[in-house]
């Protein structure tokens, strides 16, 4: 089956970066001239997905407000003169009906697990892709792409993987690997979650990009009726796919191009940083401060 579906899970209170987020979601903060969440989904409708869900919890709702499509504001700067910033704001309305998107309650345990098994519900029983709101990815092809065509040549679920630091294995799942296939795609036997340096099995970091299949949401579905009857731990999109690939083929893909994590205020400086010195007009002038 063609992937033409995504999930992007954006229900979480972003709690590594209080204060900044106690306002404003962490989804919404600028990278560049952009929210995070506008990246996400950009790459998106660039690698052909006509339907978006964004899982929301409360006080989401500059999300919405974002995509959503204004015309008065548009009318008004036309009016005004400001041609380039109707555009502006007129093509980020459009990026909504472009990748459909629709929102829905986040409902359930805790886990980011749960979000992924909420939208899969309304979403039918095809694969999908599932992207973190927190991450930007600079590639000539984009990450979404490299994950689909992993999907259409093996048919299973796959894994968006980086080459990593052995030294920082405890920040990662990192896969174990059964299997290189060249180009980057390696048959998989699971992840293990932050592993110390001298238990990583591979030299690979899962970096937040998924194709899910109908089995895994299976899996999920187990785990929450597991959790409703225990009321204990959370539902993990990891638990699941270990527990998929148990019986099962699953696959990483190396993906080619940086990766931004903005989900700490480290990494969302350095992802502030990069893309403004990648700027044809910003990245001069701050040149100019660092020399």
């Amino acid at each position: 089956m063609m992937i033409r579906k995504a999930v992007i899970p954006a229900a979480g209170i972003g709690s590594r970066l209080l204060p900044l987020t106690k306002a404003i979601p962490k989804e919404m903060l600028p990278v560049g001239d952009k929210p995070v969440i506008e990246h996400t989904v950009r790459e998106l409708v660039a690698s052909g997905i006509t339907d978006i869900t964004i899982v929301v919890s409360g006080g989401k709702s500059l999300i919405q407000d974002h995509f959503r499509p204004n015309p008065a504001l548009v009318a008004q700067l036309r009016a005004d003169g400001k041609t380039a910033y109707a555009d502006a704001v007129e093509e980020v309305g459009e990026l909504s009906r472009a990748g459909h998107i629709t929102y829905l309650d986040q409902h359930g345990p805790y886990g980011n697990g749960t979000p992924v098994l909420n939208a899969a519900r309304a979403m039918g029983d095809e694969p999908m892709l599932v992207l973190w709101p927190d991450d930007v990815f600079v590639a000539d092809v984009p990450r979404a792409q490299q994950l689909i065509t992993a999907y259409e040549t093996t048919g299973c679920p796959v894994l968006a993987l980086m080459p990593m630091d052995p030294n920082e294995s405890q920040r990662y799942g990192v896969p174990m690997v059964h299997e290189d296939l060249d180009n980057g795609l390696l048959r998989i036997s699971g992840l293990m979650e932050k592993p110390k340096p001298k238990d990583a099995p591979s030299a690979y970091a899962a970096i937040g990009g998924y194709v899910v299949t109908p089995g895994i949401i299976e899996e999920l579905r187990q785990q929450t009726e597991r959790w409703y009857t225990h009321r204990t731990g959370e539902v993990y999109l990891t638990d699941a796919i270990n527990s998929f690939a148990t019986a099962h083929a699953v696959y990483g893909q190396v993906i080619q191009g940086r990766w931004y994590d903005t989900g700490n205020p480290a990494d969302y400086l350095v992802a502030q940083f990069a893309s403004a010195l990648a700027h044809p007009d910003y990245g001069p002038r701050l040149r100019q401060l660092v020399d």
